[in-house]
């Protein structure tokens, strides 16, 4: 069953068992955005919850979103992203992936908040989806309001790379062998986990230890959903176009299996 926020009673529970509510400085400590009163409380559920303890700095940071290393309270890394635009830009960018999706029907278009706790609410569905699948993804850990959590990719707060950022240290081999991992991971999200991701390329796709991890799956759809297949065509050109430059591997085959999985629904 998929994380959901705690009900009111087993919050004051939980309060109550960990003693004297932790301050706000206690639990986020050296972070600089300041959070809204909504995100505050997404946190502190969270961490009654027992999933996050500290949330420290900043890993990654775009207009939408940003991710923050945090600790578990047993001490591990967690990654966790919280979505923070309201704008009309942000509105208007993720309105191809909604339209046709019945989780969206229902929400006016002036209930942003609403529409973002749905929107985090999907990627935390389709990384489980992508998980169960045996797609390399970070393991989805919990989800509250605008606020997900996912296992840490790096090492002591420090993220594993983008593709993007490593490729020109990669040698030709490297590049063929992580290109042939990533035909193989798509093929596991398409078939596996009849999900489209959307928005793959080399900005969402980190390379740690050697292989990479697809990351960002946020507006990734199902194969019902109208713009599957160009969704689909254009992550296999975004890929074909960014290794093209440093190799001359054909994965034409691997591509066109990728294909009939979404052709044979």
């Amino acid at each position: 069953m998929e994380s959901s926020l705690a009900r009111p009673s087993r919050l004051r529970k939980n309060e109550r068992r960990y003693g004297r509510r932790r301050k706000d400085r206690d639990l986020i400590k050296s972070v600089e955005e300041v959070f809204d009163s909504f995100t505050l409380g997404h946190m502190r559920r969270l961490e009654w919850r027992g999933v996050i303890w500290e949330l420290k700095g900043v890993i990654s940071s775009g207009k939408e979103a940003r991710v923050y290393w945090a600790r578990s309270r047993n001490g591990e890394d967690l990654a966790v992203k919280i979505y923070l635009s309201a704008t009309a830009e942000f509105r208007h960018g993720i309105r191809k992936y909604i339209l046709g999706d019945p989780r969206f029907e229902n929400i006016p278009k002036n209930n942003f908040r609403k529409l973002i706790y749905e929107w985090t609410r999907k990627e935390f569905r389709n990384l489980k989806r992508m998980y169960r699948a045996g797609v390399r993804v970070p393991k989805p850990i919990a989800f509250s309001g605008n606020v997900l959590v996912m296992d840490f990719i790096g090492e002591k707060g420090y993220r594993a790379p983008l593709l993007i950022e490593v490729v020109d240290e990669l040698d030709n081999k490297e590049i063929e062998d992580i290109y042939k991992e990533i035909a193989y991971q798509l093929q596991k999200i398409v078939c596996g986990a009849r999900l489209v991701h959307a928005d793959l390329s080399e900005f969402n796709i980190m390379v740690w230890k050697g292989v990479p991890w697809i990351i960002d799956v946020s507006q990734a759809v199902e194969h019902t959903h109208p713009l599957a297949g160009e969704f689909l065509e254009r992550d296999i050109a975004n890929l074909t176009r960014f290794f093209s430059r440093y190799t001359d591997l054909d994965l034409a085959d691997e591509m066109e299996a990728v294909r009939g999985c979404l052709l044979h629904e």
